[in-house]
């Protein structure tokens, strides 16, 4: 039995600069940093007399599964890179992070199991292979599978270490039956007229890099569409303007402050107070 922690990550910014050409992807900048708010998967690894079996189950149903879930895909792809076959794997997924919430909970899964498998084959592929996986898993990965306080460029999956960021106190909040997937964010980002343009990543990975921080440059580009079309996301904002949406939604985090409960119907949102920033992305148990 193989145990591991996949921790969530927030976006301390992320500002988009433009849409490329090639693949549909928007370029953006974002500085990504771990909290630890996590999943467990549990990995129990045999051989097979059959080529490869992956056979996934978890402790929820609103997520798949099958072939169409990351780990599983995660899976198979480093067998196929790696050429290895007649194992069994079966992974039971404990999850805690909220799907399609802009945490990179699917991400952070993804990206340590990678590293897990790799691990358990003595390091079979090297560190750019990896990556060149994560890479085409998804924009998140690379960041989940480096972990800490990064600055990410090009979909995200350009990955730059910061100075690791003294420890933060995080609070988290969730409409709980909202959830959205990133094509739409970026696509309602794209509708927008006019488009802020601030620069408020580089301006805080300097800060950063310097070992302070200031919570005046969070800041989300696909924050403000959305806002105005969820009365869940206004309401939020009503009660705590400060307050920022991570990735393209639906989760909104504020910094050293906390939601408090009796603001919010818990039958309508999910709350997650006294959260903390953490340094890594996955952690074996």
């Amino acid at each position: 039995m193989i145990k591991v922690k996949t921790y969530a990550k927030i976006n301390l910014t992320l500002e988009v600069l433009n849409k490329r050409s090639n693949d549909g992807f928007h370029n953006i900048q974002s500085i990504m940093q771990n909290i630890n708010l996590f999943d467990i998967l549990t990995f129990k690894i045999s051989k097979s007399k059959l080529n490869n079996e992956i056979i996934l189950s978890g402790n929820v149903s609103s997520i798949p599964y099958d072939n169409s879930n990351l780990v599983y895909k995660a899976i198979d792809l480093f067998l196929k890179k790696a050429c290895i076959q007649n194992n069994k794997f079966e992974v039971y997924i404990e999850k805690n992070i909220p799907i399609e919430a802009g945490l990179a909970g699917g991400s952070s899964n993804a990206a340590a199991t990678l590293a897990v498998l790799n691990n358990y084959f003595c390091n079979i592929l090297n560190q750019n292979e990896l990556d060149e996986l994560c890479c085409i898993l998804g924009s998140d990965l690379n960041f989940c599978l480096k972990g800490g306080t990064c600055l990410c460029t090009s979909r995200g999956e350009v990955v730059q270490k910061l100075n690791d960021i003294k420890e933060l106190h995080v609070s988290l909040i969730k409409p709980r039956y909202i959830g959205i997937k990133a094509f739409y964010a970026y696509k309602k980002y794209s509708e927008q007229k006019i488009k802020i343009k601030n620069d408020n990543t580089i301006k805080l990975a300097k800060i950063i890099q310097s070992n302070q921080f200031d919570k005046n440059f969070l800041y989300n580009d696909l924050e403000t569409q959305l806002v105005n079309e969820f009365d869940e996301f206004m309401y939020i904002k009503k009660i705590k303007p400060s307050a920022i949406m991570t990735g393209s939604g639906s989760v909104f985090y504020i910094v050293n402050d906390t939601f408090d409960y009796y603001d919010f119907n818990p039958d309508k949102y999910l709350i997650f107070n006294n959260i903390k920033t953490i340094n890594k992305g996955y952690e074996v148990l």
